[in-house]
This record gives C-alpha cells, sequence and structure tokens, in this order.
C-alpha cells in the first residue's frame, strides 16, 4: 500500500478480499479508501483478490494490455467503470501521484515494476520477480526513498530442495526470481544513486527466511564496503502486515 497525496495505492492483490480488509483495517483504512489497485503482472499470487475487490467496492484496477488480456480469464468480469489501461514505460496520474510502470524480466504476459513520485518530490518503488538485474532496472529504482525489492530465495536451498527440475530452472533463470545474494548486488549498485532503504520481499516459502535474507544482503553490503549503519534494511513478511514506512 502506497498512500501519499491524499491517495491510496495498493500494489497487487495476491491474498484474499477479506484478508486485505482486515490488513487495511489496521491502518484505520477500507476497501473504500482504496483510489487504485495496480497490477505488476497476472500470476495468481499477484490477482487473488482482484476481481472480488473490483466487484464489491468498485475499485479501478491498472494494468497493461498484455497483463489485462491474460488476467481477465482468471479474475472474473470487470466491472467496465473499473477498468484502467496504461502504457508501460508512460508514467501517469492518479490524484497527486505520479505513476511510472517500467518493464521487469519474468515469465509473465507484460510485467512491470512501479516508482511512485509524490508532489514532494519522494520516490517510492516496488519491484518484485525479478528474473536478473540490469542497468536499466538500476535507473529505473535509482534515488528512490525507500524500495520494495524482491530477495525471493537463496540458491543452495533451491538447488537442493524436493521441487521438479524444471521448476528449479524457472526459479532460477533470467525470467525467474531474483536471489538473496542478487538482491544484495543490486543494492549495492543502488548505493551510488542515493538509495539508503530497502525492504526485502516475495521471500519464498520453502527456499529462503528472513534471517538469511538479511544475512546475505547485508554480506553483499559489506563486501562493498557499506557499513550497515548506512542501509536500512527491513523484511516484508509473507503472512502478516510488516509496518509502515514513512518517507
Amino acid at each position: 500500500l502506497v498512500s501519499a497525496c491524499g491517495v491510496h495505492l495498493l500494489v497487487d492483490a495476491g491474498i484474499s478480499a477479506r484478508r486485505i480488509k482486515q490488513s487495511l483495517a489496521l491502518l484505520d483504512l477500507t476497501p473504500d479508501d482504496l483510489s487504485a489497485i495496480l497490477i505488476t503482472h497476472e500470476h495468481t499470487d499477484h490477482i487473488a483478490g482482484v476481481g472480488v475487490l473490483c466487484r464489491r467496492y468498485g475499485i479501478p484496477v491498472y494494468a497493461n494490455a498484455g497483463t489485462w488480456q491474460a488476467m481477465e480469464p482468471l479474475i472474473g468480469e470487470v466491472p467496465p467503470k473499473c477498468i484502467r489501461v496504461f502504457e508501460s514505460g508512460r508514467d501517469f496520474f492518479i490524484g497527486g501521484v505520479s505513476v511510472l510502470p517500467f518493464c521487469i524480466p519474468h515469465d509473465a504476459a507484460e510485467p512491470v515494476g512501479y516508482s511512485f513520485l509524490g508532489g514532494d518530490g519522494k520516490k517510492i518503488t516496488v519491484m518484485t520477480d525479478i528474473g536478473h538485474m540490469d542497468s536499466r532496472l538500476i535507473s529505473c529504482a535509482a534515488g528512490s526513498d525507500i524500495l520494495l525489492i524482491e530477495s525471493n530465495h537463496d540458491e543452495e536451498l533451491v538447488s537442493s530442495c524436493r521441487y521438479p527440475y524444471p521448476t528449479k530452472r524457472r526459479i532460477l533463470s533470467d525470467i525467474g526470481h531474483l536471489s538473496n545474494a542478487g538482491c544484495g548486488r543490486a543494492l549495492c549498485g543502488l548505493y551510488s544513486s542515493g538509495v539508503r532503504r530497502a525492504i526485502l520481499g516475495h521471500l519464498s516459502r520453502d527456499n529462503n527466511f528472513e534471517s538469511l535474507a538479511l544475512e546475505t544482503v547485508r554480506s553483499e553490503l559489506l563486501n562493498q564496503d557499506i557499513p550497515e549503519s548506512e542501509f536500512a534494511l527491513a523484511v516484508a513478511h509473507r503472512d502478516r502486515m510488516t509496518g509502515r514506512f514513512d518517507v
């Protein structure tokens, strides 16, 4: 949830509408307070609650054309008034918040991350489900006051887990998920752009632990002589609201 300039924007809705309503209540909000839901891609763990939320509360849903085409058969009928289609790579406004959707490498129809810019110049970026980081993505996240970035798995745990080989290969591929070490290296690259706060997100249930993700990322930062005191890290919990972060 990104709140700025009087609007409340929910990035993805991969859990039930009931659980989302319960989590919003912890922030003294209701689904009626949501200005929009912005979808990154059509995989179930990102859209499970979208259909119910938009039908029940009339919340506008933003996605690019490729994601809408892939998502519509999975979420049921969407009221026409709720459908918003954007072009990846082109910014738009929701209230006073500038939203920039940027393409990410993942095995989905047209996946994106988002950067949000408020009227005060503060920048928030959300980027998960990233098969790999490159200079373009570093540029998209550069200067973020806070960044939610994927730290999905430990590569050794994936290699030794019970998953079938094709699943392992997908996770570790350039269009799969970003590992803890890959996340750490990405944050090293972003440090020079002014990024000093990150939330590690989208942790695997089977191939990661919060403590392991933090330890690995911090190790990568220390390897580049970036002390713990200069880069604030948190971990997004898988099963409950993580907290409130002010920028």
